[in-house]
């Protein structure tokens, strides 16, 4: 199995989550710049993640992004596939080969996806966290309002 850079940079980001406080915003320019990836594209991943249930977003100049379910419940294969889409057995068109060939390939193909479905399932976003001694993520300074 290839991950993809997108599910690299979302499970960078929520792993970053798990580290700070529950509840509390964390921008996308701190989670690309303590992960090393590009914003822009951070942003489409967030969205993605957000849009699967995995993560809530607020707006405004105290916004970002936390963990909307607790990193007990989040597994690596929800993470992956609200990046990427669903993992699904693939093989190329095969002409050259005896059609009963084909099948027991494909079915095997089918296997493979469905054990590594099961153990990406296995993993918990908790399991994935740094060894004890990191250093949480410490929430944002908060903006200041100046009067106009």
């Amino acid at each position: 199995m290839r991950m993809s850079r997108a599910s690299a940079y979302a499970v960078s980001a929520v792993l970053q989550l798990t580290e700070a406080p529950p509840g509390v915003p964390i921008p996308c320019s701190q989670l690309a710049k303590t992960g090393e990836m590009p914003e822009r594209f951070l942003l489409q991943v967030l969205r993605n993640l957000v849009n699967h249930g995995l993560l809530k977003s607020i707006r405004g100049v105290d916004g970002g992004y936390f963990l909307k379910r607790p990193a007990e419940e989040v597994t690596l294969l929800h993470v992956i596939e609200a990046t990427d889409g669903p993992l699904t057995p693939t093989v190329p068109p095969l002409d050259g080969i005896a059609v009963e060939s084909q099948l027991k390939l494909h079915e095997v193909q089918r296997q493979i996806t469905a054990d590594i479905c099961r153990r990406l399932a296995d993993v918990k976003l908790i399991d994935l966290r740094s060894a004890k001694g990191a250093q949480p993520i410490p929430p944002p300074p908060a903006q200041e309002i100046k009067p106009r």
